[in-house]
């Protein structure tokens, strides 16, 4: 593991999937350190120990003034309990160490992730998310749209235009999504950091611009599909 040694890093916290992921990276956007687990719905149960253990690594103690340069926090969409876990987590370190939090959306980390390593031809691309048994969220350019499929029916089978990659959906979405959504995965540690450094540079880091994103039907909404809603909260 690299020590980030006397200049204060970026420290990066990523519970929307059900893979968790803590990065540690430089002002300019360059990985540290990263550490990622298998959270499933349980972010919460080692997340402060993963991060204490990342930190402690880099020689970084309990997060004081002038410990991080920032707090770097993936904001959804994703699943409720990991996004409030993630987002009351980052707030309180950055509170503790005195640093600005940025946030990242993380259908646009996963995005620039995928096409870091390589993924994604050129064109446009849209990130798949499970929206319980049979459903999916389609979120292209930060928007998401629900398709519910019918009994026997795949709904990503209807998706034609962008490059998809789907995460958190084995055996539930094409096998050539499932393969770019699984890079980009690997690589979202360092599209947090490289996302989070160069939102800073250009002037983001305000608490109150920072929430989580949970995408909803829209009240009274049928069940056959269309636009959702963003429902922006804070822990």
């Amino acid at each position: 593991m690299t020590s980030p040694g006397a200049a204060p890093a970026l420290l990066a916290i990523e519970t929307a999937t059900s893979r968790a992921v803590v990065a540690l990276g430089t002002p300019a956007g360059a990985l540290l350190a990263a550490d990622a687990w298998d959270a499933g719905h349980r972010h919460s149960e080692e997340l402060l120990a993963r991060i204490a253990a990342l930190l402690a690594g880099a020689g970084i103690g309990r997060p004081g003034p002038g410990s991080l340069a920032a707090v770097v926090v993936g904001t959804g969409p994703g699943g409720f309990t990991g996004l409030r876990v993630g987002l009351a987590t980052a707030r309180g370190i950055a509170r503790a160490a005195g640093a600005p939090i940025v946030g990242v959306p993380t259908a646009l980390a996963l995005e620039h992730a995928a096409r870091a390593a390589g993924r994604l031809p050129p064109g446009p691309a849209a990130v798949l998310l499970p929206a319980g048994p049979a459903g999916r969220y389609l979120v292209r350019d930060g928007v998401a749209r629900l398709l519910v499929a019918g009994p026997g029916e795949d709904a990503a089978a209807r998706i034609d235009g962008p490059t998809l990659l789907a995460v958190d959906l084995p055996g539930r979405a094409p096998a050539d999504a499932l393969a770019r959504g699984s890079a980009a995965v690997e690589g979202l540690a360092g599209a947090l950091v490289e996302l989070g450094a160069a939102r800073l540079r250009a002037g983001a880091g305000d608490d109150a611009a920072v929430g989580p994103e949970y995408v909803v039907l829209p009240r009274g909404a049928a069940a056959g599909g269309g636009e959702v809603t963003w429902s922006h909260d804070r822990p």
